[in-house]
């Protein structure tokens, strides 16, 4: 079975980001193969891995709910539904990428949406490590059907807003059929020293800080030139920061019994 890590945050705080160098990570280290699952509206975790996104599994839950009955003679519509999403999945060398897409317009797509959650949970099977970059209510998560995640990973920039949104986000886990083994607070751009009052914040929310990662102005330049971070250089500052986490992260996920949720 495989290791299921999600990331969390609110807008803009780099979650992405970190969803690519946590990536980067795994694929470099022996820990293929990976599954990256891309379950954030904004889709934006193909572009920082330097793929080229053409059809998501919105696109084809809004295809087939447009024409339930477009399917081929004699084929089964769940045999037809996992066809599409298997043509969706973008395969690298190292790992595979799975864009969730938009969320479903009107109308019952229950039928579905019960079908694609059964398909990915056995798509899961096939991988090591499942990577999941998440909305911030992280509906995804919450429609999974065996709802079992061994490090969930919330992002913030140093900001009480950002600080406060993770807070929010990790209260309402009781509310989701979710069981989480671990839960553990990214600081991205973070300074050198943490001030008090978000140190205070932190002990607040009751979340321990598992990795800072610093203003790296090659992620930056990255970004500008188009270019996928994968390709970063191992001594970059956040590729350093994210790989200690994992050095720590990794030995306790795999001996993850899923405790609270």
């Amino acid at each position: 079975m495989s290791k299921v890590i999600a990331l969390a945050g609110k807008g803009g705080v780099g979650k992405t980001t970190v969803a690519a160098l946590l990536v980067r990570h795994l694929t470099k280290n022996g820990a293929s193969p990976v599954l990256a699952v891309d379950a954030d509206p904004n889709s934006n975790l193909g572009e920082t891995l330097g793929i080229k996104v053409d059809k998501t599994v919105g696109d084809v839950r809004e295809d087939f709910m447009k024409n339930p009955q477009g399917i081929p003679s004699g084929m089964d519509k769940i045999v037809y539904l996992e066809m599409l999403i298997n043509q969706v999945i973008i395969e690298q060398e190292a790992f595979d990428l799975l864009v969730m897409g938009r969320q479903e317009g009107q109308g019952c797509y229950c039928m579905v949406n019960n079908i694609l959650n059964r398909f990915t949970e056995e798509l899961e099977k096939n991988y090591k490590y499942l990577m999941v970059d998440n909305e911030a209510g992280m509906e995804h998560l919450s429609r999974r059907t065996s709802g079992k995640v061994d490090m969930l990973l919330l992002v913030t920039d140093y900001a009480l807003r950002g600080l406060r949104a993770v807070g929010r986000i990790n209260s309402m886990l009781s509310d989701l059929k979710l069981t989480v083994g671990q839960v553990g607070l990214i600081v991205n751009r973070a300074p050198e020293t943490l001030g008090k009052a978000f140190l205070d914040e932190c002990e607040k929310i009751g979340i321990p800080i598992v990795c800072t990662i610093p203003d790296d102005t090659a992620l930056l330049d990255f970004d500008m030139e188009g270019r996928s971070l994968m390709d970063l250089p191992d001594d970059s500052l956040a590729v350093k920061a994210v790989d200690g986490l994992m050095d720590t992260v990794l030995p306790a996920v795999k001996q993850t019994r899923r405790i609270h949720g």
